[in-house]
């Protein structure tokens, strides 16, 4: 009896170890997306283009917060999914009355994802790094209101201002002044290590980066439900649009191909999703040089564009014309599109005005990308109709981009989308590749930081936007939505864009 029960027993062990070793095989014979169709504490997210590093502090590439803000890094203060500021790694601030002095409280118990603790030293190396001589920050003019920085104990840092600066608590949210580690900071580039929620664990260059939860995390109050999180990079979007029917990528929330948004029309398993953004579509000139030096000759551009034409060719029909350098989102928006509205007559009158009656001949340097490389085609059929000939140069971005038209403004042309909130102030830097030069919009802008007053704010940014809409020292043409396709599961994901990320604080998969 005891052995005829042995034998049973051992059977049956036999039994389950084969179906485990088939069930195993299987398994490993299935695409991983079926494999583990039932696994939901990960996440592949498709972005078109791969960062060039992974230290938002250290370049200018929106690409690298898409991947590593509010993830891997985090600030003093954050931008929340509406815009706002929100506390972070300083649980409160002061600031005084004359706005020279801003006084944050931090967390306690912070540490890095190396151990390192987080305190008011470390906030200030951070800072200094930075605004100083040497700092490579994208922002390093967020920082330059700084006259010095104190630290009277380890959860209290002060910053002692040179004048008052009405934007730098907003600025403290972006991801060019997230905290870094007095360790960590030189290696951050490669590898990432911040106070987030998710840890660094690989990254495969021209195809993944990988984040795993931190499960150490200093905010209790924030449990992410992910363990593990993927970011693929796609630059086709023909691939882009395969990989998220195949179930390759579980979400694309800037998907690269607004012409296929249909193609997802009735898809049971995917969603599509229309966001706002701040990425402003605009062809820049060189000020600086013949004939966008002339004023009119900028103006009878502007009038030869029917923007409506635009947005249909580049970007399918998504999109909101705009007049000057500024977008619907931001607080005191005006629409300034009808300053110079299309009239391809005035155009051809104004330019003979400027002494061009027989036209002109110029180059644009078009990045590769679609909406670029769209739109200059677009504006090219344009011009012609007012005896203008414009030549299209595609130029490698960012590369190639970056050294021949931001850095060295060498450029007649070009045409880029402008992803940062409210960068109205771009048009006053010196030196800056627009080459624009006019000290009344200057002021203007100035005036801007010298008030804390939002009502006073307001008002002088609609003065702003109104000089760049009769100055034209861009053409300015359209804001881009975000266009994201993902699984009507995941729960989470950001659908408009404040700050240009992919923040998986609150992502999770419906059950």
């Amino acid at each position: 009896m005891m052995r005829s029960m042995l034998l049973q027993s051992v059977n049956l062990t036999r039994r389950l170890a084969m179906g485990l070793a088939i069930a195993t095989t299987l398994s490993a014979m299935l695409p991983a997306t079926v494999a583990f169709a039932g696994a939901k504490n990960s996440i592949t997210i498709g972005m078109g283009t791969e960062p060039a590093g992974l230290d938002p502090t250290a370049g200018a590439n929106v690409f690298i917060g898409q991947v590593t803000w509010q993830n891997v890094f985090e600030g003093l203060v954050t931008i929340d999914r509406d815009g706002k500021i929100q506390p972070q790694l300083a649980d409160s601030w002061e600031i005084s009355e004359d706005g020279k002095t801003y006084t944050f409280k931090l967390h306690q118990g912070v540490e890095f994802h190396d151990g390192e603790a987080f305190d008011a030293t470390v906030a200030k190396a951070s800072l200094d790094r930075a605004r100083g001589d040497a700092s490579i920050n994208p922002q390093k003019r967020f920082f330059a209101a700084i006259d010095s920085i104190e630290t009277p104990d380890a959860t209290t840092l002060v910053l002692k201002l040179k004048q008052p600066s009405g934007s730098l608590l907003y600025w403290l949210g972006w991801p060019a002044s997230v905290m870094v580690g007095t360790k960590s900071a030189e290696t951050n580039k490669t590898i990432p290590i911040g106070t987030g929620p998710f840890k660094f664990v690989n990254w495969a260059k021209g195809e993944k980066v990988e984040l795993s939860r931190n499960m150490d995390y200093w905010n209790r109050s924030v449990t992410a439900a992910l363990d593990k999180a993927t970011f693929r990079f796609i630059p086709d979007p023909q691939a882009q649009a395969a990989a998220l029917k195949s179930g390759d990528v579980d979400a694309f929330p800037e998907f690269g191909a607004p012409e296929l948004m249909g193609s997802f029309d009735g898809d049971a398993r995917l969603g599509t999703f229309i966001g706002n953004t701040e990425l402003k579509v605009v062809a820049g000139m060189n000020n600086a040089v013949k004939p966008f030096n002339d004023k009119r000759v900028r103006q009878a551009l502007m009038m030869a564009v029917d923007r409506a034409t635009v947005i249909e060719g580049a970007w399918s029909g998504f999109g909101t014309a705009i007049g000057s350098h500024y977008t619907p989102n931001d607080r005191g928006y005006i629409d300034t599109t009808g300053v110079f509205p299309y009239d391809a007559e005035k155009a051809k009158s104004l330019l003979a005005e400027a002494g061009y009656p027989n036209g002109l001949t110029f180059t644009i340097k078009a990045p590769q990308m679609a909406y670029a490389q769209r739109s200059a085609q677009v504006l090219q059929a344009m011009f012609a109709e007012i005896g203008v000939t414009m030549n299209i140069e595609t130029t490698e971005f960012p590369g190639k981009w970056v050294s021949d038209v931001l850095k060295g403004a060498n450029y007649e042309m070009t045409i880029v989308a402008h992803a940062e909130p409210m960068d109205i102030d771009i048009f006053s830097r010196d030196p800056y590749y627009f080459n624009y030069k006019n000290p009344t919009f200057n002021e203007i802008i100035k005036n801007v930081e010298l008030t804390s007053d939002p009502a006073q704010q307001e008002q002088l940014y609609r003065d702003a936007q109104k000089i760049l809409a009769e100055d034209v020292p861009a053409l300015f043409l359209f804001v881009m939505p975000k266009l994201g396709v993902w699984d009507r599961k995941i729960q989470g994901l950001w659908e408009n864009e404040p700050i240009p990320s992919n923040v998986l604080t609150d992502v999770h998969w419906e059950e």
